[in-house]
């Protein structure tokens, strides 16, 4: 048996004694889809590089090592301080070692508002709502990673705003994995319901600490309902010996807007799933995406967009930045089915390699069924503009100076959608060390 093997041999055996803790009360229709989840996670295995959607990622150095899933942490108050987002405000809830800290965490917003609750407790407190909105459109069924996620749910948010309700403070869950004492890793599961004609703004923090590994094996499923509108970020500033593979799955509803901004600062080896359902009309769905790796970083952007209904709307733009021996993926897929006519879809993906070392993997699909649409895919993949450069150094700009700039200008287009202040201007700075570093 191998380390791959031994791996997956496990995490069934967690799953077995998790289950021998529970009594009759706990079988729910929450725990049947965590039955079939594990099921479906023993036939499936981990992906290889002969998968199709892993053939530019390799998982085997993962799944090579040992964990402690949400292992002890005395991760502080002072600890918070050192690694919070400056002059950042709203509800701030805090997962260490993806155990929610009730004492680090603060809900500002009125219950009249929204309700939060951790997803174990959401699964006692409300079942009903949780039952009809669970695993319904996450992928657990081809995703060997979000199967494992769905067996193992318990840890994690669970976010519901009324209809017809403005939540005026954003929702930021901020995960910390606390490897400074051993290997650790986390599952957690998140499940956002926006109701009609509401809004909300929820953010995803992601931070390790320490020399050791960590892996986040994280899923967020949102379900905007009509007219609703969603603002989503997602900020990773891992270590180089993180393991990130994170699932977003979104289903809208007819005349919602849901916009994504995906920035990956830091992480050893990042996978980031996005998959939109647009399931009514005169709905639109927005896109946008950073990275920036260096030395070694293996950063992974797979998109989904699904155009199922017609009069909809879906722009993409991610970026890239790559410098010494990084690489980059990016498979962009947008499929406008036979009903969905009259459908606008824009995708683009641009990136810069700094380093004759650094490579990136493109793949941009579109599958198109319907006749009567407007849809647009490309990628460019390049080095600076030299004649920016001498232009530059010719007015005194030093040549690293110079190069950080253009870098910068060409990464704001999609800072500048983040909306949060605070975190935009988290951003910037954190952009401009990575662009200098090395």
């Amino acid at each position: 048996m191998d380390n791959k093997d031994s791996l997956k041999a496990q995490l069934i055996s967690d799953f077995q004694t998790i289950e021998g803790r529970m009594n009759g009360a706990a079988k729910s229709a929450v725990h049947q889809v965590r039955q079939e989840a594990l099921k479906t996670f023993e036939t499936l295995g981990f992906p290889t590089i002969k998968h199709e959607e892993w053939k530019y990622s390799n998982v085997k150095n993962l799944v090579n090592q040992a964990f402690e899933f949400n292992a002890a942490s005395d991760f502080s108050a002072q600890d918070v301080a050192e690694s919070s987002i400056p002059n950042l405000e709203g509800n701030i809830l805090y997962f260490v070692n993806g155990v929610y800290n009730a004492e680090l965490s603060s809900i500002v917003s009125p219950a009249s508002e929204l309700q939060i609750l951790t997803f174990s407790d959401a699964v006692k407190q409300e079942p009903a709502l949780v039952e009809k909105y669970f695993n319904q459109y996450a992928d657990s069924k081809i995703n060997a990673f979000t199967a494992l996620n769905t067996a193992f749910a318990h840890d994690g948010i669970f976010v519901h705003v009324p209809a017809n309700k403005v939540v005026t403070q954003p929702v930021i869950l901020r995960f910390i994995a606390d490897a400074r004492k051993v290997n650790v890793a986390c599952q957690p599961r998140n499940l956002i319901v926006v109701g009609k004609r509401s809004e909300v703004q929820i953010a995803e923090a992601f931070r390790s600490l320490g020399e050791n590994a960590s892996f986040t094996n994280a899923v967020t499923e949102f379900f905007v309902e009509e007219e609703a509108n969603v603002h989503y970020y997602k900020v990773q500033n891992e270590s180089d010996k993180a393991y990130h593979i994170g699932t977003t799955s979104v289903l809208q509803a007819g005349k919602s807007v849901f916009t994504a901004n995906t920035v990956t600062a830091n992480g050893g080896f990042v996978r980031n799933n996005l998959n939109i359902k647009i399931d009514g009309e005169y709905a639109e769905a927005n896109m946008f995406g950073l990275y920036i790796p260096n030395k070694k970083q293996h950063i992974d952007n797979h998109t989904a967009v699904d155009h199922a209904k017609p009069n909809s709307e879906s722009n993409e733009l991610y970026k890239g930045i790559l410098k010494d021996n990084a690489v980059g993926v990016f498979n962009g897929k947008i499929f406008v089915r036979e009903d969905a006519q009259k459908t606008n879809a824009f995708q683009s993906c641009k990136n810069v390699l700094m380093s004759e070392n650094a490579s990136m993997n493109t793949k941009p699909q579109l599958e198109i069924w319907a006749d009567d649409v407007k849809c647009s895919h490309g990628t460019t993949t390049g080095q600076l503009n030299e004649d920016a450069l001498f232009y530059m150094q010719a007015r005194g700009i030093s040549k690293e100076s110079a190069r950080a700039l253009l870098m910068l200008a060409f990464a704001q287009e999609v800072i500048d959608k983040m909306k949060i202040p605070a975190i935009k201007e988290y951003l910037q700075e954190l952009v401009v060390d990575k662009i200098y570093q090395g």
